[in-house]
């Protein structure tokens, strides 16, 4: 019932049934059902369009490569940016990150990454770093290899788990070159182990295709295990002291070598000096010979008597006591006393 001013009673008309208003609901729901089967083709299409706008752009951030797949077979790889692709999965994008740096521990696990970082030694740290020398000797080599995806196609394809794969290689060739090596070699040569690992790691990869580039690798601890470390320790205090010796002896060596050398290059050379003047003087004596060979043969009587009385020059003044025998004489000629002549050094006349 309505309200009507002019009416005094404040009504008019009389209020509608309850029916007549849900047949009128009816009727308007059944106009707009009518209505809207004209409208879903346009919403489907509208709702198609905007997801093929959605799908069509994909964006590859900085340092990555993006491997695009046309019906699941590759196509082409794109470079960071802003690019288009065939929408509805028939193209398909997998973004592989190229400039990263990875790190695979064996042997050690960090627990608390960054600037104090932490690190722990589980059982299963255990077995990998645990290895058997040339020699027969047990070591604890914990190491790491870092990496980056080169090839993002290689990657992506050519190994089913490229992770575990480095993770298998790695222990498989740091195995092989700790049995073919003795346990004092790897402590004393861990830079040639580095290049040695890194190269055959390397290698095996390459020949897989995995798109991995190994950028390093490095034995972080090599130790005896727990159980030998003290015995490990004594024959490495006996080695360092072993050095020591060697190096002192060494030294030794150094200073009197050298010297016991110049000592025999001095005896050596003055003998050498004492060899040449005996031949000169021998040479001289003997050209002397000569000349008064050739004076004698000239005039032997003079000759004679000089060489005789120069003899006597030499012998007399070095002479203590001095016989005077005449040859004609039968009997002993009295002591003759020159010991007076000597002291004054004058002559027998």
């Amino acid at each position: 019932m309505s309200w009507d001013p002019n009416n005094k009673g404040g009504f008019q008309g009389a209020e509608k049934d309850i029916g007549d208003m849900i047949k009128q609901a009816r009727s308007g729901f059944d106009s707009f059902k009518k209505g809207s089967k004209n409208i879903w083709p346009l919403v489907l299409i509208a709702f198609l369009i905007a997801i093929a706008v959605l799908t069509s752009a994909y964006t590859v951030p900085a340092g990555h490569r993006g491997v695009v797949l046309r019906f699941g077979k590759f196509t082409n790889i794109v470079m960071p940016g802003l690019h288009f692709k065939i929408p509805f999965g028939v193209d398909r994008v997998f973004k592989v990150y190229t400039e990263k740096v990875d790190t695979e521990t064996f042997g050690f696990k960090s627990t608390k990454p960054g600037v104090k970082s932490r690190f722990e030694k589980d059982s299963a740290s255990q077995r990998e770093s645990l290895m058997l020398t040339r020699d027969l000797n047990v070591i604890d080599m914990e190491f790491i290899v870092q990496f980056k995806r080169q090839d993002p196609k290689k990657y992506l394809f050519s190994v089913h788990d490229p992770i575990q794969t480095i993770r298998d290689i790695s222990e498989s060739v740091i195995r092989r070159i700790a049995g073919d090596r003795s346990f004092d070699y790897i402590l004393q040569n861990r830079e040639e182990v580095n290049r040695l690992f890194q190269d055959q790691l390397q290698g095996i990869l390459d020949e897989y295709e995995s798109g991995i580039k190994i950028l390093n690798v490095r034995l972080q601890n090599v130790v005896p295990p727990d159980e030998v470390k003290d015995a490990f320790n004594e024959v490495n205090e006996a080695q360092q002291e072993k050095e020591r010796l060697i190096n002192q002896a060494q030294e030794t060596y150094n200073r009197e070598i050298p010297k016991a050398r110049g000592e025999a290059e001095r005896v050596i050379n003055g003998a050498r000096g004492y060899a040449l003047e005996r031949i000169n003087n021998a040479k001289g004596e003997t050209s002397r010979f000569v000349d008064v060979l050739k004076e004698y043969r000239s005039a032997k009587e003079v000759t004679k008597r000089r060489l005789y009385l120069e003899a006597y020059r030499e012998i007399i003044p070095n002479a203590k006591q001095v016989y005077v025998v005449d040859s004609e004489q039968k009997s002993i000629l009295p002591l003759l006393n020159l010991e007076g002549l000597n002291q004054k050094g004058g002559d027998v006349k």
